[in-house]
């Protein structure tokens, strides 16, 4: 494991290996009242517990900087100061064991208000309006209301008013979700902007949201601190080619990348698909790996990996072989929160472990 086990220093944060936990919803928020979309018990024993199983990163799931751009009313969220100490208990615990506190903030446009995957007996489902690059529905989502230019600038600044809070709720990682098919994803791929204005049609105008949010947030996100950017490296439609059709494209990716390179990003968190529901992904272990290489090696930007890296072997193959600079680990975690713990045992290296379970390790 001498590739995976080695430390990672971006901007002013060293991270101490190279194996992160992946963000992942788990739609267990405050519902109701001032301090809704803040943190609870679960979210502290979720993160801590695998704070205390090894990960050098722990990344807080996808959270909505604005009311309307949540995916249901159990999202996270950082659109008002009130929520800004719910988080302040994570990160405190999750500092507290060795692991960097990262957040990733989302406007969830069209795909908003799709309620979380598993019913609640306590309360009727609740909707609200949607809003998108253009009016073309998600599926069999509602059609979104088209977002005017002023509306796209109160989004842009609620993205930097969330990246202020962020850090005053100590995190010391943040990434903006540009992905699967989320508000900014939606701006970038023709299957979901119509647009006829200057955030639509080209390549560079479809990119242009992306690097407005990218720029306002590097600008409030302390300067000391990395900023990560997660990127559907490809729709996965007719290939990656010169046809319409094919959508947002590798190709498109590695342009999109350099800019965020240049507005200050420090590292491309390369994940795949989801801006339409039925895309065909070849999935199988590690398949988006090739993604985030050629990103690391043609815009020569850190990237890190995610999807379906469940094997220690499988993350030390491929950071020792400079295909990413570390990995994101995501549903391995959820069935072993000691995933990363066990890993460097296997490798032959110890993890700093609590006091508390100094007995199990001597």
């Amino acid at each position: 494991m001498a590739g995976l086990f080695t430390p990672l220093t971006l901007r002013d944060v060293t991270f101490s290996h190279r194996a992160w936990m992946s963000p992942m919803m788990q739609f267990s928020a405050v519902v109701d009242g001032p301090e809704a979309g803040t943190p609870t018990d679960w979210h502290l024993q979720h993160f801590g517990a695998r704070a205390i199983g090894g990960v050098a990163l722990a990344m807080v799931e996808a959270t909505a900087v604005d009311p309307v751009g949540r995916s249901s009313i159990y999202d996270l969220g950082l659109w008002n100061d009130t929520q800004v100490p719910g988080f302040q208990r994570l990160t405190s615990f999750i500092s507290g064991q060795g692991a960097v506190p990262g957040i990733q903030i989302v406007h969830a446009g069209r795909k908003g208000s799709t309620g979380r995957p598993w019913p609640d007996s306590t309360r009727q489902p609740e909707s609200w309006t949607t809003v998108g690059p253009s009016p073309i529905a998600f599926g069999r989502n509602p059609v979104p209301d088209e977002l005017s230019r002023a509306e796209i600038e109160r989004i842009v600044t609620a993205f930097a008013d969330a990246a202020s809070r962020a850090a005053a709720a100590g995190f010391r990682v943040l990434e903006i979700h540009g992905a699967h098919g989320y508000l900014i994803h939606q701006f970038l791929s023709p299957q979901a902007n119509a647009r006829t204005d200057e955030y639509g049609g080209t390549l560079e105008n479809r990119m242009r949201f992306a690097l407005e949010v990218t720029s306002a947030v590097r600008d409030a996100w302390p300067d000391h601190l990395p900023l990560f950017f997660r990127v559907s490296a490809t729709d996965w439609l007719a290939g990656d080619t010169d046809d319409p059709r094919a959508g947002w494209t590798l190709e498109d990716t590695i342009t999109l990348a350099a800019g965020l390179k240049t507005a200050g990003v420090d590292l491309i968190d390369v994940s795949s698909g989801g801006v339409v529901p039925d895309a065909r992904i070849p999935v199988f272990p590690g398949y988006q790996v090739p993604f985030a290489k050629r990103v690391r090696a043609e815009a020569e930007i850190p990237t890190a990996s995610v999807g379906l890296i469940t094997e220690a072997e499988q993350a030390e193959a491929i950071i020792s072989g400079a295909e990413a600079d570390a990995v994101f680990v995501a549903r391995a975690l959820l069935r072993n929160p000691s995933w990363v713990r066990d890993a460097a045992r296997r490798g032959g290296k110890t993890l700093p472990y609590p006091p508390q379970y100094s007995r199990a390790f001597t």
